[in-house]
């Protein structure tokens, strides 16, 4: 069964990020609340902050995915630049936005004491020409959207107040449901062949097999995914069921 849902690509900008200073949060987060909206997240690229590859690499995938989700690179400092980036890879100027002027002068005016509103903090109200804002119920400033391309911020709180503003506009399709199973003293090479079985059995379904170790024991756990709910749940039968036929009884859900 071909799956004909809109598709996702994720960015993970910053050096920060490829230098293993900071361990994103994001893809989690993303992959979860696109599959829940219908949208499956199909790729993740981390990029360094590096204007020719980021004005590329928006270039390549907002031409293959119908969402591009970008994080990081959105802030104050000289290394922020995807805002400028993006408006490169569009071809377009890059404006100081009114509406992102306006109420991050009002944010920083109110503060006590006052906060100036200087050239650093205006990169923030600064994005692509024709780009429409994403709502920071945070910190006040904005990502932005041009195109089908979603410029998000990279500090996961903040990414993800963006994303519950963005998601109501956006257009899924059937969500993914997932179900689970897992047994302790299961390894993969002996279940290899029935689970291959299972697999080729459970149309319209993705099996996958993750090892755990635990103090408590090793195992194996497995995760059906689909979009027909009635096919994941057969699916995970069939596997509990292979599971107690290699005598171990199986567990629902995820291991603790």
């Amino acid at each position: 069964m071909t799956d004909k849902r809109p598709t996702a690509c994720l960015l993970v900008i910053g050096d920060e990020v490829l230098s293993g200073r900071t361990r994103d949060a994001n893809i989690q987060f993303l992959g979860q609340r696109l599959g829940e909206l219908g949208i499956p997240l199909r790729e993740v690229r981390v990029i360094p902050d590096d204007r020719a590859v980021i004005v590329a690499t928006v270039r390549d995938v907002r031409a293959r995915f119908t969402y591009v989700f970008t994080t990081g690179g959105i802030g104050p400092t000289h290394d922020d630049i995807t805002s400028e980036c993006i408006a490169e890879a569009f071809g377009v100027a890059w404006v100081v936005h009114p509406e992102a002027y306006a109420e991050m002068a009002a944010d920083y005016a109110a503060r006590v004491p006052p906060v100036e509103f200087n050239a650093a903090r205006l990169r923030m109200a600064t994005v692509p020409e024709g780009a429409t804002l994403i709502r920071n119920a945070v910190s006040v400033a904005p990502g932005f959207r041009i195109g089908n391309v979603h410029v998000m911020a990279g500090v996961p709180k903040v990414m993800q107040a963006m994303f519950e503003a963005l998601a109501p506009t956006l257009e899924g399709g059937v969500p993914t449901v997932s179900r689970s199973v897992h047994a302790i003293g299961v390894f993969e090479g002996a279940i290899a062949e029935p689970l291959a079985a299972i697999q080729a059995e459970s149309e319209g379904v993705s099996l996958g097999s993750y090892p755990y170790y635990r103090a408590s024991g090793n195992g194996v756990a497995i995760v059906a995914r689909g979009v027909d709910a009635a096919a994941v749940e057969a699916a995970i039968a069939r596997v509990a069921a292979m599971f107690r036929a290699d005598g171990k009884e199986p567990a629902i859900g995820e291991p603790t």
